[in-house]
């Protein structure tokens, strides 16, 4: 009989931790593959779908979550003419302000931009960026040699049309200049993180 109990306990404590494990991956956030489109680009860009997707992080503070949506031919190498669109999970709060701010410093790794453009597109941003609170999404769509249009938790906020802004812009993430590398490698080469 102590055999048979033993076998019992064995196959109970099995049993416990598997599902365990089953509700542990169950909590787990889908792929970025394996997620829908957000309702905009299924609206205004059906074609777009999920390429690469990145946790970032600065030192220990968990920043946000961004995914890339490209179109199924999209080539890296060819960034500035193709439609695409990235998708900013916060995971914490942030003043539009600073988020102006620090785009502004981000996008001066590709270029020079003059004091004055510097001012414009500072003001544009602060009126586009709301103020973030963890838990919001900013959804920008790249569309080449137009403007850059944002969308804050799939409410249109409004765009910048400036063909010099978007490319910048979008190369905060995408630009070989970028400050992140692996998570440029990591949206352009479809890594999960």
């Amino acid at each position: 009989m102590p055999q048979a109990t033993a076998l019992h306990k064995r196959a109970f404590l099995t049993s416990t931790l598997l599902n365990a494990a089953l509700w542990a991956l169950t909590a787990l956030p889908l792929p970025v593959w394996a997620r829908p489109a957000p309702k905009v680009l299924s609206a205004l860009a059906p074609g777009l779908q999920a390429r690469g997707e990145f946790h970032y992080t600065y030192f220990s503070f968990e920043v946000y979550d961004i995914s890339l949506w490209t179109a199924a031919d999209f080539k890296p190498e060819a960034l500035a003419q193709q439609v695409m669109a990235l998708e900013l999970r916060y995971l914490r709060h942030f003043a539009a302000q600073d988020i102006a701010r620090r785009s502004i410093k981000e996008m001066r790794r590709s270029a020079n931009i003059s004091a004055e453009q510097e001012q414009q597109w500072l003001a544009e941003m602060q009126r586009v960026f709301p103020n973030i609170r963890q838990g919001d999404r900013l959804l920008g769509l790249y569309r080449p040699g137009q403007a850059a249009v944002f969308w804050h938790n799939e409410q249109p906020r409004g765009e910048l049309a400036d063909a010099a802004f978007a490319p910048l812009f979008f190369g905060i993430w995408l630009s070989p200049n970028t400050s992140e590398p692996a998570m440029r490698q990591a949206l352009l080469q479809g890594s999960a993180r």
